[in-house]
């Protein structure tokens, strides 16, 4: 039988190829604390119940924007393309070695000693997606059993779910037994006023000591992309939400660039510039070492940080 072949999606943004080179210096030991790897294909076959197929993003040109950016540390997180299937995503924190954790997907019926390699090889959470383009059915019901196997291991739950999600949602969410991490701030609609829903989203957090990922602006941004006149402030209708953010609650955000940027439609950002939007939402330098390097490190290399 011959290798597995894949054809894109029609209409699939490639990612940047020559993402360009970051004005802001990251603090040393700064954390890309979202990011995905696809295949190769050939080697690690998408999911037959997958809801895309992307291009080939493997953990060779994952390590080479890592060091291109300035970043120091992964988080791989389990990309949906790839199903329960974590082969990709290990093979990449594996070969980055102390350089690398992941975030697996994990059916209900999975065992102790298939979650036991999991955490051998450096996971140290599991995903949940709410995104019904992206999933299936909504994993609801899926949750209570998989943090309940998870919870000894000292693993975090990740979830994504869009903004008009929540109040369904928090009733679950809220009561597990695990930290929760929330991906792009909970997809918040950008047009609307900060001190208006995103509120409601903020206080969710609040009450369930709930880390945050203030990333993924290209996804949430209306205004988009373009740098005026050479300047490096793109996204900029994002700010004000993912500076709020980080603003109360500075000890419990994380910052990923998302690569390779799965199911973009209208653009593909360019990586160096996702950088440079840091300096505008935690505008200080104490600021972006808790974003970029404390509070991943305690999260994620607890043994390291020192808690």
């Amino acid at each position: 039988m011959g290798s597995p072949t894949f054809s894109p999606t029609p209409g699939w943004l490639d990612h940047h190829r020559h993402p360009s080179v970051p004005t802001l210096a990251l603090p040393p030991g700064t954390v890309d604390a979202h990011c995905h790897v696809f295949g190769p294909g050939v080697v690690f076959p998408y999911a037959p119940e997958r809801r895309y197929t992307p291009t080939d993003a493997g953990r060779d040109e994952l390590f080479a924007l890592r060091d291109h950016l300035g970043v120091t540390r992964n988080v791989v997180v389990q990309a949906t393309c790839h199903g329960a299937d974590n082969s990709a995503m290990v093979d990449a924190v594996r070969a980055a070695g102390t350089r690398a954790r992941g975030v697996a997907t994990v059916r209900p019926d999975v065992s102790a000693a298939e979650l036991a390699r999991l955490h051998d090889a450096g996971v140290r959470g599991v995903r949940f997606n709410f995104l019904k383009r992206l999933v299936d059915a909504a994993p609801a019901d899926d949750l209570a059993t998989i943090a309940a196997k998870i919870a000894p291991l000292g693993w975090h739950a990740v979830v994504y779910f869009e903004a008009d999600s929540l109040d369904e949602l928090e009733g679950v969410l809220g009561g597990l037994p695990v930290p929760l991490v929330v991906d792009h701030m909970g997809r918040p609609d950008v047009t609307r006023d900060v001190d208006g829903d995103y509120t409601h989203f903020l206080r969710f957090v609040d009450r369930h000591d709930v880390w945050v990922k203030v990333s993924c602006p290209e996804r949430l941004s209306v205004t988009g992309p373009p740098a005026l006149d050479g300047e490096r402030d793109a996204y900029r209708d994002v700010v004000p939400f993912a500076r709020r953010t980080v603003s109360e609650f500075g000890d419990r955000v994380l910052w990923g660039t998302d690569w390779p940027h799965p199911n973009l439609t209208d653009h593909m950002p360019d990586d160096g510039l996702l950088v440079d939007h840091i300096v505008h939402v935690a505008p200080t330098e104490q600021a972006r070492q808790r974003l970029l390097v404390d509070n991943p490190m305690r999260l994620y290399w607890p043994e390291e940080a020192g808690s």
